[in-house]
């Protein structure tokens, strides 16, 4: 009896073990269209959605964004009021998400920006809140690509983040408030699934396979003036998150983390 309670008690030993092993790949909100760089206007669809977007994982539940809008050649947008609520379905659950149309008019750049509200992760017992920018292009003619939305916690990209070719180097500033955060953690994913605009979901199949975990979530470190550089190694989509940037660190009387996040887009040359 003794040696089946032992051997019992060790096999849960081994199974909490391999839960606690289990990587914990970061989180990233999504502002997400299909293509940044347009050769002219017209209407065009964004997915709000909060997802680990490598494994196309557990997307988590947003709350109504506490705001989001767009700026073009210096002028901001409101957008929050047609943003619309959707279930957006990952490989291994259907959350609330987001979505809004937007039409482009004129030439130039339109810098998307959201700030969500914060989301509580239970295992961390924290609330994360990721600050979040896409760059569209219409067109070709540069504008507001480099220029600072005023969000608290803010990625301001060095590199047009819309005309990247698969081996370019991404560079940017990581601010807080408007100012050079040093030695920031920026964590770094490749949206590994395709995004299934019609039917809210991710793809199946995955563009490429980790070698190792280490490889799913890249980290890489600002300077000491904030600024970092990533080579691109693939055409398609990588996100940049800039960890607890943001001037606030609690939320209810927990933990907060106020992310600065940017997607880039990088394309092959034919």
């Amino acid at each position: 009896m003794m040696m089946i309670k032992n051997a019992t008690k060790a096999l849960l030993t081994g199974i909490m073990v391999c839960v606690f092993a289990l990587p914990a790949f970061a989180h990233f909100q999504m502002v997400y269209t299909s293509e940044s760089a347009l050769e002219k206007g017209g209407d065009i669809d964004l997915k709000l959605v909060f997802t680990h977007p490598f494994e196309a994982g557990h997307t988590m539940k947003m709350e109504q964004p506490e705001a989001f809008y767009v700026v073009h050649k210096e002028k901001k947008t409101n957008l929050l009021k047609e943003t619309k609520q959707i279930t957006w379905t990952s490989l291994t659950n259907s959350e609330k998400a987001f979505e809004r149309s937007y039409k482009l008019r004129g030439m130039g750049d339109f810098v998307f920006c959201l700030i969500p509200a914060p989301y509580f992760e239970a295992q961390e017992d924290a609330y994360i809140q990721q600050m979040t920018k896409v760059v569209v292009n219409v067109a070709g003619i540069p504008t507001d690509w480099d220029g600072e939305m005023g969000l608290p916690a803010e990625i301001v990209p060095l590199d047009k983040p819309y005309a990247l070719w698969t081996g370019n180097v991404f560079r940017g500033i990581v601010k807080s408030e408007g100012n050079p955060v040093p030695f920031a953690e920026i964590e770094v994913e490749y949206l590994n699934h395709e995004p299934l605009m019609d039917k809210n979901s991710f793809a199946k199949e995955a563009h490429v396979e980790a070698p190792q975990d280490a490889f799913v979530t890249m980290t890489i470190k600002a300077d000491a003036n904030g600024c970092f550089t990533f080579g691109i190694p693939r055409k398609g989509w990588w996100g940049f998150a800039a960890l607890g940037v943001g001037p606030k660190n609690t939320h209810e009387g927990k933990e907060l983390s106020q992310d600065a996040v940017i997607w880039v887009q990088a394309r092959d040359m034919k």
